[in-house]
């Protein structure tokens, strides 16, 4: 190169350099997010899908950010079967360091094995049955949301408390509705309840009109529900078909914008369902995700969930920008996880990589919305539920 092409290239690089030379492309890490994106429960699913995308994009956006994070999205459709072959699909692609995962518990709970066996660390964001995290040893496997334990406790009580006393029960025969069925009828009769008849049904039954019928007849107090929002809406309207005035009570299952669709503002009306963690409503950090999902302009809003899945998506790249994307050394951080600060409160994760969850919260339907119990006008005694 004749000397003086050497030094224009030298005077060219010298002045990029005082210029500030572009930056330089940051390594791709890729994290898995799964959940049920079509089917009855699609909303949840898609509220989830968007919250975690919302946490990729604010790291990105991020210019201290180490890396540039890229969402894996799979639909799992809640189906054991297909949630296991997605995961499969995830965990055996080395470029995905991480997953968010699940909100059917059904499908959670096939799927822990394939995660083990595959060494991808996972945050479950949404699926309460308790086996998930504690019917194995399985390090790779944390969940950021509560179980359907802290739930059952704080939904027999809260009732009870209220002056109920008899009521029926209609769970789904998967894990989840039996899970249900099984730890609120526990706490039910602990608190002074009773229970005057349960009736198991199967996922995509359509016609509740026999058991309805029956429950008619014991005049229950209560009816409680622990299924997902499809069933609850099929159930919700033909109880009022039956002219049942029950109060109709359910799980963190029918806690979504599409319950309060499906069946209307009016019938919607005072229905109450539980939600483990914190009311992110009234925590700072939770007012800024539900800005910044709105500055985001998602078709979707975020759903009960989509907190739970955004905090889970932020533990795990809180966790790469750390050690690396490396599985095991990603693992390593979230299985160590203390008191970390999160949209949904603190979590720490147990001696099972359970999240420790300080309370349960409570809503209700008031004027077509779910509202925080204490927040809303039946809990400031302006309204009352069915039967009180």
């Amino acid at each position: 190169m004749p000397s003086a092409v050497k030094t224009s290239a030298l005077t060219a690089a010298i002045g990029l350099t005082l210029l500030g030379a572009p930056a330089m492309a940051k390594d791709v890490v890729k994290i898995a997010f799964i959940g049920p994106l079509t089917g009855g429960v699609s909303s949840i699913g898609l509220g989830g899908r968007n919250s975690a995308e919302l946490a990729v994009r604010l790291r990105n956006a991020d210019p201290k950010s180490k890396y540039t994070y890229e969402l894996v999205i799979q639909d799992d459709e809640c189906k054991p079967n297909v949630g296991v072959q997605v995961a499969t699909k995830v965990a055996a692609d080395n470029a995905i360091i991480a997953g968010v995962t699940h909100y059917c518990s059904a499908v959670a709970m096939g799927t822990v094995g394939v995660y083990n066996r595959f060494g991808l660390p996972v945050v479950v964001w949404g699926a309460v049955l308790p086996d998930i995290t504690y019917a194995n040893n399985y390090k790779d496997v944390h969940r950021i949301n509560g179980t359907m334990v802290n739930q059952s406790e704080v939904a027999a009580k809260f009732m009870t408390g209220l002056g109920y006393k008899k009521f029926a029960i209609i769970h789904d025969t998967t894990d989840y509705g039996k899970g249900h069925n099984k730890y609120f009828s526990e706490y039910l009769k602990k608190d002074g309840g009773s229970v005057v008849a349960t009736f198991g049904v199967t996922a995509d039954q359509q016609d509740f009109s026999s058991e309805l019928t029956k429950i008619r007849e014991l005049k229950p107090d209560v009816i409680f529900f622990g299924g997902l929002t499809p069933q609850g809406v099929r159930i919700r309207t033909q109880m009022e078909k039956l002219g049942i005035t029950a109060e109709f009570e359910g799980t963190s299952g029918i806690k979504s914008d599409a319950y309060i669709q499906g069946i209307g503002k009016e019938l919607a009306e005072g229905s109450v369902a539980f939600l483990e963690g914190a009311p992110w409503e009234k925590l700072p950090g939770g007012l800024t995700f539900a800005a910044k999902y709105q500055q985001q302009k998602f078709g979707e809003p975020p759903e009960a969930y989509g907190p739970f899945a955004y905090a889970a998506a932020e533990l795990i790249i809180d966790a790469v920008e750390k050690v690396g994307p490396n599985r095991k050394k990603v693992r390593e951080v979230l299985n160590a996880t203390q008191n970390a600060d999160t949209i949904i409160g603190k979590v720490t994760f147990d001696d099972h990589r359970q999240n420790i969850v300080p309370l349960v919260t409570k809503y209700v339907v008031d004027d077509g919305k779910w509202v925080i119990w204490e927040d809303s006008s039946y809990g400031k005694g302006k309204r009352k539920l069915s039967g009180l």
